[in-house]
């Protein structure tokens, strides 16, 4: 069999299988499998099923997402989501969107500790809504800034996607991440420039709030998300100055974020058992996934099909400008039905070979390919981040609601991927100045 059809028939099947409810891992996994069976036979098959799934689990430098995962919970079990956005309220209150603006400052922070989007955005819609609606602010752009600012965990390190790129491409995890620092800062800067811009427009969007703040209880509360800076600075302190590798940073983050949590409960029987549970049921998820995807990208490889995909993909995406429209085209389509773990995994192996066959910066693309995957799952009309927090919201707001909401922070998402496009600087300036471990 051509080994191009063999590409086009697993990618086919690969979308039924997922229609059917089959687990994504799992049908990238049958589909890799079976496409080595066919087209090299079952010697190399049986190998690559001896030795690949253990060289993932087993791999020191896989660690880091464990360890990210484990930090984000334990962290959530501290209180410190909560108390972020409690203390961006107090300091932000004050002037007209100031809840909006808290809930962006909030999620940008969250983020520097937690990895997944969708906890970001859920966690955030059952903390932030409620306090909106208190205060009578729009339904819609409330429920579409919480939506917005939570994918920002995408691309704020410790970013779990990320690191899946770094492992699928066999990039510098700690350069990725590093990478990342500016353009998440860029876009929570974007977003809180456009929320000021539109409540001056329709200042009916956000009322004004007369109650006052205490000074004190406004200083006090910087002393409650103190520890959030330590952690921040502990991860990506650690991997810019080289002081120790991302999996080693990982270990010291959940490390502190157990620590924060032990002195603030005191006690391990409420939330150790829970906060591992959820750790090690996310991990296992995320590795499936992964051992799924690197089957499926060795299946790919081995068969040719790689070989004839590229060559097909450069004859009409001649320049790296062309291709990247249609990456961003492809994204925008799959955040429809997957989440951000799954479409990098379903997506890199017929991809990553374009990036390098055209020449194009493996640092700078992932980045640009997360800010993608930022706007693909909140733009409707079935982004997943937006379903996440309909469901967090319950019957207090409908779907067109979030859709309408989210609308704003797509176009400012859009503005940001255009000058990071435009300006490649502005993801590598700060790897390149990075010392090395």
């Amino acid at each position: 069999m051509d080994p191009l059809w063999i590409g086009y028939i697993g990618g086919g099947l690969l979308f039924v299988f997922l229609a059917l409810g089959i687990p994504v891992g799992v049908s990238m996994g049958i589909i890799g499998i079976g496409g080595m069976l066919i087209g090299a036979g079952e010697a190399l098959t049986y190998g690559q099923l001896r030795t690949l799934p253990f060289a993932v689990v087993n791999n020191y430098g896989f660690a880091v997402l464990p360890m990210f995962v484990l930090m984000g919970v334990l962290a959530e079990a501290a209180g410190l989501t909560s108390q972020v956005f409690y203390t961006a309220d107090l300091w932000l209150r004050r002037f007209r969107g100031g809840l909006y603006q808290a809930v962006i400052v909030g999620s940008a922070m969250f983020a520097a500790i937690s990895g997944s989007t969708i906890v970001n955005a859920v966690v955030f819609t059952r903390i932030a809504f409620p306090h909106m609606m208190k205060y009578g602010y729009s339904k819609s752009l409330s429920i579409g800034a919480i939506a917005g600012a939570g994918s920002f965990a995408a691309m704020i390190p410790p970013s779990i996607t990320m690191v899946i790129y770094a492992i699928m491409t066999e990039q510098s995890v700690g350069q990725l991440l590093v990478a990342g620092v500016i353009p998440g800062i860029l876009t929570a800067v974007v977003y809180l420039v456009g929320v000021y811009v539109i409540v001056r427009v329709r200042p009916s969007l956000a009322p004004p709030i007369r109650e006052k703040v205490d000074p004190i209880e406004r200083w006090r509360s910087l002393g409650d998300i103190f520890p959030v800076s330590i952690l921040m600075v502990l991860v990506l302190g650690g991997i810019y100055s080289g002081l120790f590798p991302p999996s080693a940073a990982g270990a010291a983050g959940a490390f502190g974020a157990f620590c924060i949590v032990l002195y603030r409960k005191r006690t391990f029987r409420t939330w150790l058992i829970p906060a591992l549970q959820d750790a090690v049921s996310i991990s296992c998820i995320i590795f499936v996934i992964l051992i799924g995807g690197l089957l499926l990208s060795r299946m790919l490889v081995v068969v040719g099909v790689i070989d004839d995909l590229v060559l097909q993909i450069t004859s009409f995406a001649t320049t790296p400008l062309a291709f990247m429209i249609m990456v961003s085209v492809l994204y925008v389509i799959l955040g429809c039905f997957l989440d951000t773990t799954s479409m990098m995994v379903v997506t890199l192996p017929f991809l990553y070979p374009v990036v390098v066959a055209l020449g194009i910066d493996p640092i700078w693309f992932g980045i640009v390919l997360v800010k993608l995957i930022e706007i693909s799952v909140v733009t409707p009309p079935v982004g997943i981040n937006l379903f996440a927090v309909l469901g967090a919201v319950g019957k207090q707001a409908t779907f067109k609601d979030v859709s309408l909401g989210v609308v704003p922070f797509i176009v400012l998402d859009l503005f940001v991927l255009a000058l990071l496009i435009i300006f490649p600087e502005l993801t590598t300036w700060l790897p390149q100045r990075m010392i090395s471990g």
